[in-house]
């Protein structure tokens, strides 16, 4: 009898720590900074401003709807809603785009457009329109992402500043990812590239990708350097 109230206290103490754990593990987690892979762009109503974010987890763009009230429905969808997104990465963007999403009273998606705009200055806002949408709903609530944000070479490609070595010292300095993307072999300036389609001059960069709509068809191009 007397082993089973033993045990019957040993599991009851190893339930509570264990309690103990899961709280302190949700605590921690929930007090961890937002990252790349963290980052989750929230849904908000449609009078307020909608946040997205870039992929270090920083606020990269904020935008707002133009274009009040939406009512689609399945035989007449809305096909073009505008808004004004707002730079708020600090940093000159060549071309950034992404994806303004509709959801329902449910919370059911029911349309998306995709946006984009060039020459995107910092703190700088412009009015885009969202071609290719279909919105079949009243919506209650959106949300923005960003899909690119290409910066300018320069500023990719610019070297952090090192301290001077002391006299007589000589020191390599290894080059970053970016400076070796962007930079071609013998040291010559970095390569500005750029495609055209049916016209239109868009700007790339090495390994990043490039999301256009050609037609009907969402076409991905990634440009990488040949081994």
């Amino acid at each position: 009898m007397r082993s089973r109230v033993v045990g019957s206290i040993f599991c009851a103490a190893l339930a509570a720590c264990a309690c103990v754990s899961a709280a302190r593990a949700q605590t921690a987690q929930a007090q961890q900074p937002p990252d790349g892979r963290g980052v989750r762009e929230s849904r908000v109503p449609l009078a307020d401003a909608a946040t997205a974010y870039d992929i270090g987890g920083r606020v990269a763009v904020a935008a707002r709807l133009r274009t009040t009230p939406l009512a689609g429905a399945v035989d007449a969808p809305v096909r073009n809603v505008l808004l004004v997104v707002e730079n708020r990465g600090g940093v000159f963007y060549n071309y950034a785009s992404g994806w303004a999403t509709f959801y329902d009273g449910a919370g059911v998606r029911c349309g998306e457009g995709l946006w984009k705009v060039e020459a995107f200055a910092p703190g700088e806002s412009a009015e885009v329109d969202t071609p290719g949408l279909r919105l079949t709903c009243a919506p209650a609530t959106w949300r923005v992402t960003a899909l690119n944000l290409l910066t300018r070479t320069t500023d990719v490609a610019k070297p952090a500043e090192q301290a001077a070595p002391p006299t007589g010292a000589t020191q390599a300095t290894p080059a970053t990812p970016a400076q070796t993307a962007a930079t071609p072999a013998g040291g010559e300036a970095p390569m500005r590239l750029e495609i055209n389609v049916n016209g239109k001059t868009l700007p790339l960069q090495l390994d990043n990708p490039l999301d256009v709509i050609v037609g009907k068809e969402r076409v991905l191009i990634v440009v990488r350097r040949a081994p």
